[in-house]
C-alpha cells in the first residue's frame, strides 16, 4: 500500500517522556483516555484504555506522514503516579491488548514498558506490582470509579496536594465490594509465556513485586542504566510468586541468587541485573525504547516460523504437559503445511485411499 492511499495515522500524543510519537501510531479499536470524561464514558466501537497505552510501530517521513507499519507493538503501563502499580482494570486492559497483539498476524514482537515519569515526584517505573491500597483477602478489588488517579486529581483540583493516608483512604473508599477480588496477573504471565511472539521488556524504572515477575517472564529485557531498579518485595507484603516469578528467576540467575533476591528483598540496579542475567542489556535511559525497537527489528528479520518454534522449544522443558501441548499444536500446524498432510486430507474428502508413495521415510 502506498503512502498516498494509506490511512493518515496522525502523530499520537506523547504518552511518556521517552516515547517518540514519530515511531508509533494509534491502534484502531483502542483509544487512550485524556480526560476523566473519556475514562468514564461507555465505549462504543472502540475500547477506552485508562491504565495502559497501546501503539503500533511505524515509519514516517520528515514531516510526520505515515509511510508503513512495522511488525511491533508497544504496550505500556500508564499509572506513573503510583509507580505503574496494577489494579484489576489494569490487568484486564493489559490482557486484552496483549491478546490483540497475539492474534495480529503481522505483529512479531511486543515491547512491554511503563510510561513516565511520575507527575508526583519525577520517578520512573516499569511496574511496582499489585496496588496494595486495594488488596483484599480474596485478591485485588475492583473500584466503582475506574478513572486514572491522575485524572481524579485533576478533576478535583488537588493535583498538587498528596497525602499517603488520604490517598489510601480514597482508594479503599472506591472499592466495589460486590465484585470478587482477582489475581489474574497470573493469566497475563501465562499469555506472555505462551504467545508465539517475542515479548521484550523495556524497564525504565522500578520493577518490583509483581512487576519484577513480569520482567522475568518476558523473553528479552532491557533496562535503563540511570533509573531501573529491581526489587522482589513479595515477602515484605505477605505475598509470594511461587510460579514463573520464582522458578524462571532461578533459571536465569541460579538458585542461590534467586533465593537472595526473594528472601532479602534488596534493591539492585540495571548493571547488576545485566551481570546476574535478569536483563539482556543495560542501556542509557534516553536510548531505552530505541534499543527495544532495534531488538524488535532484528527479530522481525528472522523466520516467523523459526522464532515461534524456538520460543515454544525454550519453554517446553519447564512447562511440562502444558508446554508440550502448546509445542505440539504448533508442530501440527507445520505438518498441515506439507504436501503429505494435504494428501491425507484430500484422500479423506475424496473417499479414496491416500497415496503415500511420493513421501520418503526420512531418517
Amino acid at each position: 500500500m502506498s503512502a498516498a492511499s494509506a490511512p493518515p495515522h496522525p502523530l499520537p500524543r506523547r504518552v511518556s517522556e521517552i516515547f517518540d510519537p514519530a515511531r508509533w501510531r494509534e491502534v484502531p479499536g483502542f483509544t487512550h483516555a485524556q480526560t476523566a470524561t473519556d475514562a468514564l464514558r461507555e465505549p462504543t466501537r472502540t475500547e477506552v484504555l485508562t491504565d495502559v497505552t497501546y501503539h503500533r510501530g511505524c515509519t514516517r517521513d520528515s514531516d510526520g506522514t505515515w509511510l508503513k507499519d512495522l511488525p511491533v507493538v508497544r504496550v505500556a503501563f500508564n499509572r506513573p503516579e503510583v509507580r505503574n502499580a496494577f489494579r484489576p482494570r489494569t490487568v484486564d486492559e493489559l490482557y486484552r491488548v496483549l491478546e490483540h497483539a497475539r492474534m495480529s498476524g503481522d505483529v512479531g514482537a511486543v515491547i512491554l514498558t511503563g510510561n513516565g515519569p511520575s507527575p508526583r515526584d519525577g520517578g520512573w517505573a516499569f511496574s511496582s506490582g499489585g496496588d496494595q491500597r486495594i488488596r483484599g483477602r480474596d485478591g485485588y478489588r475492583y473500584e466503582h470509579d475506574q478513572a486514572p488517579d491522575s485524572l481524579k486529581a485533576t478533576t478535583t483540583g488537588d493535583a498538587d496536594v498528596y497525602s499517603h493516608e488520604t490517598d489510601v483512604a480514597a482508594a479503599q473508599a472506591r472499592l466495589d465490594t460486590a465484585r470478587a477480588g482477582r489475581l489474574h496477573i497470573l493469566e497475563v504471565q501465562r499469555l506472555i509465556r505462551t504467545m508465539p511472539k517475542v515479548v521484550i521488556a523495556a524497564v525504565p524504572g522500578w520493577a518490583a513485586g509483581g512487576g519484577h515477575s513480569l520482567n522475568v517472564v518476558c523473553d528479552l529485557s532491557l533496562a535503563s542504566i540511570e533509573h531501573a531498579r529491581f526489587k522482589q518485595t513479595d515477602a515484605d507484603v505477605g505475598s509470594f510468586d511461587a510460579g514463573y516469578g520464582s522458578a524462571l528467576l532461578a533459571r536465569q540467575v541460579g538458585d542461590k541468587r534467586a533465593r537472595e533476591i526473594f528472601f532479602l528483598a534488596r534493591t539492585y540496579d540495571a548493571v547488576t541485573a545485566e551481570r546476574w542475567g535478569v536483563v539482556n542489556e543495560a542501556v542509557p535511559h534516553a536510548e531505552l525504547e530505541g534499543r527495544a525497537l532495534e531488538y524488535a527489528a532484528i527479530v522481525a528479520a528472522k523466520s516467523p516460523q523459526a522464532i515461534r518454534m524456538l520460543k515454544l522449544a525454550f519453554n517446553l522443558a519447564d512447562d511440562g504437559m502444558a508446554g508440550q501441548q502448546v509445542f505440539a499444536g504448533e508442530a501440527t500446524r507445520l505438518a498441515y503445511m506439507t504436501d503429505e498432510a494435504v494428501e491425507g486430507r484430500d484422500a479423506f474428502l475424496q473417499r479414496r485411499s491416500p497415496d503415500w508413495s511420493p513421501f520418503p521415510y526420512y531418517f
